[in-house]
């Protein structure tokens, strides 16, 4: 005999009758310890600080900065490549059977500079005389001096005298000229104007020495009252004087002593042109401060630049001043 059994068995998130009316065990309701609580992961990188981002830095081509060497290798020995330039290009040419007379370029280091000196067969005097006779501006020798002026105005009303005076103390300015190329003439050699001396000749690596002697026409003091000027804004009034009848009415009323600033300077001008011209205490150092321009403005802009250049240091030189 076979005996069936029937379990019933209930689905899979379904509750029995007797469990739905079951209660829940206190157990259900239990916080569960914290050691057995289930934490989400984090990154620990969260916590880091942030680290600055970076810029990118702009890449320069390995060409582009080999050839910004070889363009300032060039410059530095530009003497030296322009040589083998030359030689390259002689050469090359004489191969073809062209005959081209190209310039004559020495060899040289950056470090050889052009005053150490060079063995050369150009007559040096010439050519400094040259470039001194190619001057074609004048040496100025400008000074400022103090003096003082009185101007006066007087009208006589018959017999009664009546005059005003006032006093003025300013400052004058004028300028000494040196003529710097007096002519071929002036430097003729028979006049004995223009002397150079070799001291010592160039040679490769060794600087030559020159010593030059010229004379120049003295200075030129002011020739016009137009040459000097007078500083208005230093002039001021230091005394006045007047007749004994100037307070009176009719003297008073008739002078008016209004100076007008034309009149002022003009007197002020005539004045200082005769001190710029007769006074020792003013011709001296006018005289002097163009002496010392034009010596100063010879040797630095035309002498040692010429020397220099042909291989030659200029260690002496002497000005004479004549009369023409």
């Amino acid at each position: 005999m076979v005996r069936i059994v029937i379990q019933r068995t209930a689905r899979p998130g379904t509750a029995t009758a007797e469990e739905a009316v079951r209660p829940y065990p206190p157990a259900a309701f239990a916080p569960t310890p914290l050691d057995e609580r289930t934490l989400p992961l984090t990154d620990p990188a969260w916590y880091q600080p942030q680290q600055p981002r970076r810029r990118r830095r702009l890449r320069v081509p390995r060409w582009a900065k080999w050839a910004a060497v070889a363009v300032l290798a060039g410059l530095f020995f530009r003497r030296a490549v322009a040589w083998a330039v030359l030689a390259a290009l002689s050469a090359a040419l004489h191969l073809v059977g062209v005959n081209v007379n190209l310039p004559h370029l020495k060899f040289g280091w950056p470090w050889q500079s052009i005053s150490a000196g060079t063995a050369t067969n150009t007559l040096v005097g010439p050519l400094v005389l040259q470039k001194i006779e190619g001057i074609s501006r004048p040496a100025l020798g400008t000074e400022n001096f103090n003096f003082v002026f009185t101007h006066t105005v007087s009208k006589n009303i018959g017999p009664w005298p009546c005059w005003y005076s006032g006093t003025f103390a300013t400052v004058g300015h004028a300028s000494a000229t040196v003529n710097l190329n007096p002519g071929p003439a002036w430097w003729r050699p028979s006049t004995g104007h223009y002397q150079l001396r070799v001291l010592r000749a160039a040679a490769p690596g060794t600087p030559g020495r020159l010593a030059v002697s010229m004379a120049l026409p003295l200075p030129q003091l002011p020739q016009s009252v137009h040459d000097v000027t007078v500083d208005n804004t230093l002039s001021k009034p230091i005394s006045s004087d007047h007749s004994w009848t100037y307070p009176g009415l009719g003297c008073g009323v008739l002078i008016q002593p209004q100076f007008a600033q034309s009149v002022l300077y003009a007197q002020a001008q005539d004045v200082a042109f005769q001190q710029a011209t007769s006074l020792p205490r003013v011709t001296k150092p006018l005289v002097s401060a163009a002496e010392t321009e034009a010596t100063t403005m010879i040797r630095d802009n035309f002498l040692q630049p010429t020397v220099n250049a042909l291989g030659y240091t200029l260690t002496q030189f002497t000005i004479r001043w004549v009369s023409r």
